[in-house]
């Protein structure tokens, strides 16, 4: 199993840590299907690593379908999530668990990781170092 670091604005980061948003949208899935934790790293202006959340499943259908599924405790209105999937035939959402909130942020250097990501990076369990 691993861990994928995902890039969140700050706005939906702190939904998902405080339970309100459980489904976190994306254009594409994880090739990996080992994947059980989705590390929150908020991007700018906070760029620290605020927490986790337990990945419970990935749904993948028409965009419609994805919205008509999800939107309950997605933390998107319908014209944003129309923007971010305009064009696509395909939607995925992240079913979000339990969550769990570090006490202090941490910054990217501490998972190895160099650089602002744009998508995700994985992270496997055996080199982790917190």
């Amino acid at each position: 199993m691993c861990k994928v670091l995902l890039p969140i604005k700050p706005k939906y980061a702190r939904q998902i840590l405080n339970g309100s948003k459980t489904f976190e949208y994306r254009k594409n899935r994880f090739r990996r299907n080992d994947v059980d934790t989705i590390v929150i790293y908020a991007t700018s202006p906070i760029k620290k690593v605020l927490g986790e959340a337990k990945l419970i499943d990935v749904l993948e259908a028409t965009p419609k379908n994805i919205w008509d599924k999800t939107s309950y405790s997605g933390g998107i209105d319908k014209k944003n999530f129309d923007k971010y999937f305009e064009g696509r035939s395909k939607a995925f959402a992240y079913a979000l668990g339990e969550v769990k909130v570090y006490k202090t942020e941490k910054s990217l250097k501490e998972f190895d990781i160099n650089y602002y990501p744009q998508s995700f990076v994985y992270i496997d369990k055996e080199n982790q170092k917190y």
